[in-house]
Parts: C-alpha cells; structure tokens; sequence
C-alpha cells in the first residue's frame, strides 16, 4: 500500500490521519482518495505537501489514536472530525454514516470529539456533519440521500422504516419512510441487489423478490417512490418527484383514516 511506502520517509511521529486513516479503518467515502498520503504530524514546524505526503501539524492525544497493521492511526472519532474540518459536507457525511453504521464509533463520542478543540479551523462545520451523522444509514447512496432530502427542505424521513404486512408475511424495511404522508422511499444501488442474495439465487431472483415486497408495501396502503444513483445527479428532478409521492400519499384514503371533509 501507498502508506507502507511513504512512512518510512516521514517522521517517526507521524500518524496516519484523514482519509488515509479512513481507509485503515474501513470507512466508506464517497470518492476513492488519490495516491497522496495524509499525515498528522504534533512535533512538526508546519504542515506541507509533496506529491505522494500531505503532512499537517497538530496536537493528538493518546486516546486519539490506534495501531492498524503496525501503523499509528488517528482513531474512528478524530479521524472524522479531521475528514469533516478540511473536506466537503458531503464527503463528510458518508464517513460519519459508514462509522455509525458499522459501530466503529458512537454519536456521543463524534460530539465529544468537536468539542476537544472547538478553535481549530473547520471545526464548525464538523460539528454540522456530526449532528446530522445518522448509523441508519446502510450505503453511500443512502447517505447522500438523506443529504439531498433535507437541502431540499423535504419533509425528515424515517430511516430504515418497517411496513408491518397484512398478509401475514411478516414485514419489510424500507430506506425512509414518511409515514404522516403514507410514503416510502427506497435507494436501489447495485449493492442492494446483492445483499438480497441467498443461496444459490441469481440477480433476477432478487429482483422478482423485490418487486412482490413493493407488491406488498403498496397493498399495506403506501405510496413508493424509489431512486437510483442517476437520479441523484439531479436533485432538483429527484426532490419534485419523492414532492409528489409525498402528496400522493397525503391526498390517498387509506384504511382507518378519518372521513376527509
């Protein structure tokens, strides 16, 4: 790996920080970093870069940091707060899900982690991302989803909704759910498909599976709207259309509901 080739050019106090220590971690991003590794370097004049190490000085405590594959690694918390200071929201964001997610880190403790050094440049946002950070999330999809949602002032959607089934079926999740608007929202990447694999299936399988859960959303009375990767290269389009589905489903007589007038 490009870090096992750059450390040992660098400080002996260098830890792996930023979207490198990301990557050591096992944290999702949004885009592959490049081959430059970042660095965080406490005895260091300053910070500098070269064309394969960024290095950045700054205080690290102890507890801030851990050891994977031998390597100094700022750990989950501070690694995000760090991505969160110098990079965009959402870049961000998907780190913060993906760490939640995967229990690499607490809410708690990413609060905590921006209020260590509440001076340090870009610390407001981090603590925007933070906030807004949810380990519901399953996919960078879904991350950024929910990022698109709310900067489209969309209503705030449930994350990983259940829709009991009136067949007896037991029940399905979906991705969001509004159910004040008798809505669901489902992200299809790629990835889906596959974790909805089980033995011996093939993608079609999966598909056809697929299709008799929304067959049984809908019949529980719910609107569905659902979206791809291309849909998210055009929010505006995408936030007119989950609009619709939303008054859709506020408009629709759906059992039990009260008369309308």
């Amino acid at each position: 790996m490009q870090i096992d080739a750059e450390l040992p050019h660098t400080s002996p106090d260098a830890v792996v920080s930023h979207l490198s220590a990301a990557c050591e971690l096992g944290i999702d991003l949004l885009r592959i970093p490049g081959r430059r590794v970042q660095v965080t370097i406490p005895t260091a004049a300053s910070g500098h870069r070269r064309p394969l190490l960024h290095t950045s000085r700054a205080a690290i405590d102890d507890d801030e940091r851990v050891l994977r594959r031998g390597h100094p690694v700022t750990g989950p918390a501070r690694t995000l707060v760090d991505i969160a200071r110098t990079n965009r929201f959402d870049d961000a964001l998907v780190a913060a899900d993906s760490a939640l997610h995967q229990g690499l880190v607490s809410k708690a403790e990413l609060l905590a982690a921006t209020d260590r050094a509440p001076r340090r440049a870009g610390m407001r946002q981090a603590r925007r991302v933070m906030l807004f950070a949810d380990g519901g999330a399953e996919s960078v999809g879904e991350s950024l989803s929910r990022l698109l949602i709310a900067r489209a002032a969309l209503p705030t959607p449930q994350i990983q909704f259940p829709v009991p089934s009136g067949d007896g079926h037991g029940r399905a999740v979906c991705d969001f759910g509004w159910p004040e608007f008798a809505t669901v929202g489902e992200f299809d990447g790629a990835e889906k498909y596959g974790r909805l694999l089980g033995p011996g299936e093939r993608p079609g399988d999966a598909v056809f599976a697929e299709k008799v859960r929304e067959d049984r959303i809908r019949d529980a009375g719910l609107v569905v709207v659902r979206w791809t990767w291309s849909d998210l290269d055009d929010p505006a389009h995408l936030a007119d259309r989950i609009r619709r589905a939303l008054h859709r489903g506020a408009a629709q007589d759906r059992p039990g509901a009260a008369p309308r007038r």
